[in-house]
C-alpha cells in the first residue's frame, strides 16, 4: 500500500532543522506541487536547484519529515513555472511509481494544508507561531495550541456468500469501483460508524464486523480502518444517490484484477477477487 515503501524509512519525529543542500523542497500554489520536469521522470526539487527558480526561499521553509537521510521541507511562497520546474496536481499522484514518491507528496500535502489553514488563531484570531518543541501551531496571545487534523474513517467490504459490495461515488474524480466507507462522527465507535454508513448509503444490515487493517490516506487527511462484514438479512440495495452512483453486489470472476494495490480499497477487493475470504465468516486468511 502506498505507506509500504520499504527499504526506504518513513521518520515524522519533529527536529528543528536547517536545509541542506540535498534535501527536498516542495512548493505548494494550492493542491499543485512544484516539480523538476528537466527529464522524462518527474523529480522533487532539492535544496540546490533554489537558484535556478531565481527566488530565495530557504528562510521561509517549514520541515516535515524525512525519508532516510534526506529531508522534506515545504513552503507557500510564489513561484513562477519554468521551463524546467512545472506545477502537479497532488491527485496524479496516486499513480505515480515508484510509489515513495506518491507517499511523500501525499504525507507532505497533508501537513502543508494543516499549515496554510492554521494561520491564524481560531479562539482570538491572532497570527499562529511554529512551535520549537513539537509539530503544533502555537497562538502567542491567548496561548492556544494546534496539532495536525486526521480524520478517522471506516472502509467496508461488506460480504453476502460469494459475492461482495462495490460502489462508485457520484462526484468525486475517483471514478473506479470502491467500498462502503464514511468519516468517524463525534461520539460514535467504529462499529456504530460501519452499521450508520451501511444503512445510510446501500440500505443494508450488516454483522461479524472483523478488523482487517489501516493506512494513512493523507490524499483527504484521513486514518483509514479497513473491516470485512457479513450481510446481515436481505440483501436488496436501497442506494442513497447523494453519495452513489453505483451499489452492486459482484462476484469474484467479476471483478477485474486491480492495477494496483496503492490504496486499503483496492487491496480489500484483490483480497476478495482471490478467494482468501472465507465467505462463511468472513474469516481473514491470509495473514494482515
Amino acid at each position: 500500500m502506498l505507506q509500504d515503501i520499504k527499504p526506504h524509512q518513513f521518520n515524522n519525529e519533529f527536529k528543528p532543522k536547517t536545509p541542506k543542500s540535498s534535501d527536498y523542497v516542495l512548493i505548494f500554489n494550492g493542491d499543485n506541487i512544484l516539480m523538476d520536469n528537466s527529464s522524462q521522470n518527474l523529480e522533487f526539487i532539492k535544496v540546490e536547484q533554489i537558484n535556478e527558480l531565481n527566488t530565495n526561499i530557504i528562510d521561509k521553509t517549514i520541515y516535515l519529515f524525512s525519508i532516510d537521510e534526506t529531508s522534506i521541507f515545504c513552503t507557500f511562497e510564489s513561484v513562477q513555472e519554468t521551463e524546467n520546474f512545472k506545477y502537479i496536481n497532488i491527485s496524479e499522484f496516486r499513480t505515480v511509481l515508484p510509489e515513495w514518491m506518491s507517499f511523500i507528496v501525499a504525507t507532505a500535502s497533508h501537513l502543508a494544508s494543516w499549515y496554510d489553514t492554521n494561520k491564524f488563531c481560531g479562539r482570538c484570531a491572532t497570527p499562529m507561531e511554529l512551535s520549537k518543541t513539537e509539530r503544533a501551531l502555537c497562538c502567542p496571545k491567548c496561548g492556544l495550541i494546534r496539532y495536525p487534523h486526521i480524520n478517522p474513517a471506516v472502509i467496508i467490504g461488506i460480504i453476502d456468500k460469494d459475492k461482495i459490495l462495490l460502489t462508485r461515488y457520484v462526484d468525486r474524480p475517483y471514478k473506479k469501483l470502491s467500498l462502503v466507507a464514511g468519516y468517524v462522527e463525534i461520539g460514535e465507535t467504529l462499529e456504530d460508524t460501519i452499521s450508520r454508513e451501511v444503512m445510510e448509503e446501500v440500505g443494508l444490515r450488516v454483522k461479524n464486523i472483523k478488523y482487517y487493517k489501516s493506512q494513512p490516506w493523507a490524499f483527504s487527511e484521513s486514518l483509514l480502518m479497513g473491516f470485512f462484514a457479513e450481510l446481515d438479512g436481505v440483501s436488496n440495495i436501497k442506494i442513497d444517490n447523494k453519495e452513489l452512483s453505483e451499489a452492486t453486489w459482484y462476484k469474484r470472476e467479476e471483478i477485474s484484477e486491480s492495477e494496483t494495490t496503492m490504496s486499503l480499497t483496492n487491496e480489500m477487493i484483490e483480497l476478495f477477487r482471490n478467494n482468501k475470504i472465507n465467505d462463511n465468516d468472513v474469516e481473514i486468511i491470509q495473514n494482515s
